[in-house]
């Protein structure tokens, strides 16, 4: 891959460009909006000038309401050998193309599972996709030379291939994208009205529930807008665990011990289940989770902290298998807890003792 054509200069396009023109592609970039074209340039993602003939690659990544028509447009003109699209949404788009009459041996329906909670431009980066996954959803039609060119990306990115049917994508994505997303904007919703002496009693839980609440809500509208009945399917199931869970609060709140016994039976259910849940979640390189030790450290919040207590971990000859900051509320401390293997844990301990670091259960 030589040349391509970037159409669409918001985070995911612009991080694909960045990613591409780091690698040596002329890219070319392309918006209805200039001025987003010409801030993707300015940060070294390409050149906003049309490109002379055609580009090896077009990647389409607009809004999905707006993916056909962008890509039936390009490929109408011709604008490239291969064309992708990075929308969240994999099944409407390509029925709307089959639709169009247009001719699909050239295209392949991607999606890059990676993203933040800002948006446009200015919040992109070359190494935004690492080690995530990217779905392609090829058909009987995919030419080969478009899936090699998809791979050639997806390898310039530093991301994972990972193929699926379209339609699978889209129900997998109302489940851990798309669903996460609403829930985290309605327990969210409940602190816009909240008394500011309950907010200031945050803790980690409700920042780890609410961090994606932060995300650009039109986005997200145009996003649920073109997956609307996976996502209300799996936030129907959601609904009937909450129902479930509301009666039995309401059961343990007035009815007597038998009824406390059935409702924390059914409580219960749901608290194992999630359970269950959660342990499918992959962990480090894509493995199951693994069983890791806490050793929990009270930090201060100024320079050079997090690199001496990881640097004091090192000395110790221990891995940090994975890393968590709780701030502390109106206090310039918080308390991070490492991650390592159980039979690493007390040498870790030991060592940050004799470093000074002051320790937590």
């Amino acid at each position: 891959m030589r040349t391509a054509l970037v159409i669409g200069t918001g985070l995911i396009g612009t991080s694909a460009a960045l990613a591409l023109a780091g690698r040596g592609v002329r890219v070319h970039l392309s918006d209805h909006d200039p001025d987003r074209a010409r801030t993707a340039a300015a940060r070294g993602a390409g050149t906003d000038d049309e490109p002379e003939g055609r580009c090896d690659l077009v990647v389409v990544a607009v809004p999905p309401a707006h993916v056909a028509a962008t890509l039936a447009d390009a490929i109408r003109a011709g604008r490239g050998r291969a064309y992708l699209d990075v929308a969240s949404v994999k099944g409407g788009p390509r029925r709307e193309l089959e639709a169009l009459g247009c001719d699909l041996s050239g295209y392949l329906g991607t999606h890059p599972m990676a993203g933040r909670e800002r948006s446009g431009p200015m919040a992109a980066t070359a190494d935004l996709f690492e080690g995530r996954p990217w779905v392609l959803t090829p058909t009987r039609e995919t030419d080969t030379e478009v899936l090699n060119i998809a791979l050639e990306l997806i390898a310039h990115c530093r991301a994972v291939p990972v193929v699926m049917d379209a339609d699978a994508h889209d129900r997998a994505v109302a489940l851990v994208s798309h669903t996460p997303q609403l829930v985290s904007s309605m327990v969210a919703a409940r602190l816009a009205e909240a008394d500011e002496t309950a907010v200031r009693l945050c803790g980690q839980g409700i920042r780890d529930v609410t961090r994606i609440a932060a995300s650009d809500p039109r986005m997200w509208l145009e996003i649920l807008a073109a997956n609307p009945g996976p996502v209300a399917d799996v936030l129907a199931a959601v609904a009937a665990d909450l129902e479930g869970t509301v009666r039995a609060l309401r059961a343990m709140d007035t009815a007597g011990d038998a009824a406390d016994e059935e409702a924390a039976a059914g409580l219960e259910d749901v608290l194992r289940r999630g359970n269950t849940g959660r342990a499918r979640v992959p962990g480090k390189h894509g493995s199951a989770p693994a069983a890791y030790e806490t050793v929990t450290v009270l930090i201060g919040d100024q320079p050079g902290e997090l690199a001496r207590i990881f640097a004091d971990a090192g000395r110790a000859g221990v891995n940090i298998e994975d890393v968590r900051i709780e701030h502390a509320t109106g206090r310039q401390s918080g308390l991070i807890q490492l991650m390592v293997e159980p039979k690493a844990a007390d040498a870790l301990a030991e060592t940050l003792r004799e470093r000074g670091w002051s320790l937590r259960q």
